[in-house]
């Protein structure tokens, strides 16, 4: 194996290194320093990050300290979408809720709102609640089929209003989102852009990228409509909150969303262990950053005193709009 020592004492390397614990390191914090997508939006130092850790890393350690020591290097980015994979254990990062309320309870929903008259469909739980059509979302990990969207949408044609509710949906495919978007959509609308990591500076980025999102299906709902979130709903289920954000008859409210903004790619080192990251932006269509979270246009809390009789304080405010609004 042939090293090259560079500024910084960093070393890289060059084709065919050994599988041993500092190519590992220098393999992970180089291919991170070269696509990472938010070093300079998150004001991150990567070099001084290296000069951390890298003391930390000999090939005399066990793999048990080389994981540790790379997911805390890892922890450093503040990112839900960094993880690294291994045969005993997997690193995440749960900042992008850890610290606030949930502004969720499942029993709660189940047992005063859902109940024997709710109708699961695909991966959605509706009922009718006094002429609102309500639908739970709770998670994206599966691609749903446009018949079930189509059912819903034949469902709640009636309504006063459609309340859409992902909170503690944290993503899985993007293509649900706009699948379902495009039910509500009044006409083609530019809904956020994307930039793609183009080089190894940390600044190298694609211009800007539209994203749309068209009418879609037999019939769009064009009703009040209003999408709940919270700091779980996150990854692509972000993405759906701004996308559907983007038509003026839709409201959000809840608590800001988790985040997540950066699509990731799924990466190997030499000793197979996986890791992935971020190497793109999503941006709203005034050019706010949504990887820390999109803003509701009306925040409300879970309050505890509603919780214990019964009442889901988000559900009731959404309701209450979209009454206003007929």
């Amino acid at each position: 194996m042939v090293i090259t020592l560079i500024s910084c004492e960093k070393i890289f390397i060059e084709k065919d290194p050994v599988n041993n614990h500092e190519n590992n390191f220098e393999l992970l914090w180089r291919t991170i320093d070269e696509k990472y997508s938010f070093f300079e939006f998150k004001k991150i130092d990567w070099d001084s990050v290296y000069h951390v850790y890298r003391p930390l890393i000999n090939n005399g350690i066990s793999d048990r300290e080389l994981f540790d020591v790379l997911a805390e290097m890892l922890f450093e980015l503040r990112d839900g979408h960094v993880n690294l994979y291994s045969d005993f254990d997997r690193s995440r990062n749960w900042e992008w809720y850890a610290s606030y309320p949930s502004n969720f309870n499942s029993n709660l929903l189940e047992r005063y709102y859902l109940g024997d008259g709710s109708q699961v469909i695909g991966p959605f739980t509706i009922i009718e609640i006094d002429s609102v059509g309500y639908v739970y979302s709770g998670t994206f990990t599966e691609k749903i089929k446009e018949s079930d969207i189509d059912t819903i949408m034949e469902k709640f044609r009636g309504m006063k209003g459609i309340i859409f509710d992902v909170r503690n949906n944290s993503g899985g495919y993007s293509s649900n989102g706009k699948l379902i978007a495009g039910r509500f959509a009044d006409r083609n609308r530019l809904v956020s852009w994307n930039l793609y990591k183009t080089g190894a500076g940390h600044g190298d980025f694609s211009k800007p990228q539209p994203n749309y999102v068209s009418p879609a299906g037999g019939y769009q709902f064009l009703k009040p409509v209003v999408v709940l979130t919270n700091r779980r709903t996150y990854s692509a289920t972000n993405d759906f909150v701004l996308n559907m954000s983007a038509f003026p008859h839709i409201a959000i409210i809840g608590d800001t969303t988790g985040g997540g903004g950066g699509t990731p790619y799924d990466y190997e080192l030499l000793n197979g262990w996986r890791f992935r990251f971020p190497r793109t932006q999503t941006l709203a269509i005034n050019g706010f950053n949504v990887e820390h979270g999109i803003p509701p246009d009306i925040h409300v809390d879970l309050v505890r005193r509603d919780e214990e009789r019964g009442i889901d304080t988000i559900i009731e405010a959404a309701r209450r709009y979209i009454y206003d609004r007929n």
